[in-house]
């Protein structure tokens, strides 16, 4: 079985779960992507044809360049899909340009006879971000509408998508969130990865990892972090990742609150795109992970975390809930109150999972692989794909 992966050319951990998977059922994958995926690990698999097509994805280039980048990617992906034999094309992400990636692509896909795969990651990402609009419902009903089969990450947006925009269940399957396992897991000790951030041993890391953005609610981490300290000034909260296009002045607020509370001691901050072989050092630092969304289906953070066996703190959205078993892999607090999360964390940090971190880490790695493998995605995904070809 031969398909195309039609990346975004981005989210480097779930697009390598993905394509990794697929070659393991026995399939061939052209493997569409951008300077941001080019990796040894893909150019020497003969089962996978790495297309780099989007090219740089630089958020500092010119406009010129940026126009001129985009009109290349549309042109060599109509090229490469009339002339590509398979008859599969899988999204794992879509382009922003509305018209573009939701409708005229789709339209001429279709006309070429090729079955339409979608995962969603997210049903109405701008509803999420409060930046909806009647062209962004009208775009994603068209685009949904195109699909021949949609996967979600669970029941929720299975029924956001069946009640708000009228997709038939039965081209709806919802399959687990893949553990992100793609990333280097060194012998490096928690103390060097302390080291290395320059955090003490005794102190109590709370990290917050991943795109700053309005709706992750790290406002809240900040304002809990001010009731902790005033107790004990062993705590510690340590934020990591590149601010959200459109977000910055979000961050400046933050970065005011800390300043203006005196929480500068207490805040190690490292804004901008962490390279996948640092990442470790962040989650080996850290006693916990926080994740204080105010609106969110699922995060990929969460399972990044269990493949390192850290516990993490999530708010009741979303999914978190069913993917957070309390007192074993981490704890649930309520969204949008400061004081709850901080109250979450001292029972936390008075737990006998906090106490037992290191010995408690392999049952919360093993729970994550078990859970959201990938063999259980790619027994789902090659299902449907057989049944798309047959029809």
């Amino acid at each position: 079985m031969k398909v195309a992966l039609l990346t975004g050319g981005s989210d480097r951990p779930y697009a390598f779960g993905m394509v990794e998977a697929l070659v393991r059922k026995g399939g061939t994958v052209d493997f569409i992507g951008s300077d941001e995926l080019v990796s040894p690990r893909l150019l020497d698999d003969q089962r996978i044809n790495f297309l780099n097509l989007r090219g740089s994805t630089d958020p500092e280039s010119s406009l010129v360049q940026k126009v001129a980048r985009n009109c290349r990617y549309y042109f060599s992906l109509v090229v490469y899909s009339t002339k590509a034999d398979t008859k599969i094309l899988h999204i794992l992400w879509a382009n922003r340009f509305l018209l573009m990636d939701r409708l005229l692509l789709n339209i001429y896909y279709k006309l070429l006879g090729k079955k339409l795969v979608l995962t969603a990651h997210n049903i109405n990402e701008r509803q999420r971000d409060g930046c909806d609009s009647w062209i962004n419902r009208w775009t994603l009903r068209g685009f949904y509408a195109l699909m021949d089969h949609i996967f979600v990450h669970t029941e929720n947006m299975k029924a956001q998508l069946v009640t708000e925009f009228k997709v038939s269940e039965a081209k709806v399957s919802v399959i687990p969130f893949g553990i992100n396992n793609t990333l280097p897991n060194s012998c490096l000790t928690r103390s060097e990865a302390r080291s290395r951030l320059g955090l003490g041993m005794t102190e109590k890391v709370i990290l917050f990892f991943g795109r700053v953005a309005g709706y992750k609610g790290l406002e809240y981490a900040v304002e809990a972090l001010d009731h902790l300290v005033q107790r004990d000034d062993s705590f510690r909260l340590v934020v990591a990742g590149r601010i959200e296009k459109g977000h910055g002045s979000h961050w400046e607020h933050i970065e005011a609150t800390i300043e203006a509370k005196r929480l500068t001691n207490h805040v190690a901050s490292r804004i901008g795109y962490i390279p996948d072989e640092d990442v470790e050092v962040y989650f080996k630092s850290a006693d916990v992970l926080i994740l204080p969304y105010k609106n969110i289906y699922q995060s990929g953070v969460l399972f990044l975390a269990y493949s390192f066996g850290l516990p993490v703190i999530a708010t009741d959205v979303g999914s978190f809930r069913e993917d957070i078993i309390d007192g074993e892999t981490g704890m649930i607090c309520r969204p949008g109150d400061a004081d709850d999360l901080a109250r979450t964390l001292q029972r936390y940090f008075d737990s006998e999972l906090f106490r037992n971190l290191e010995s408690g880490a392999a049952k919360i790695r093993d729970f994550g692989n078990r859970k959201y493998s990938w063999e259980k995605v790619a027994d789902i995904t090659c299902g449907v794909y057989e049944q798309l070809l047959a029809g």
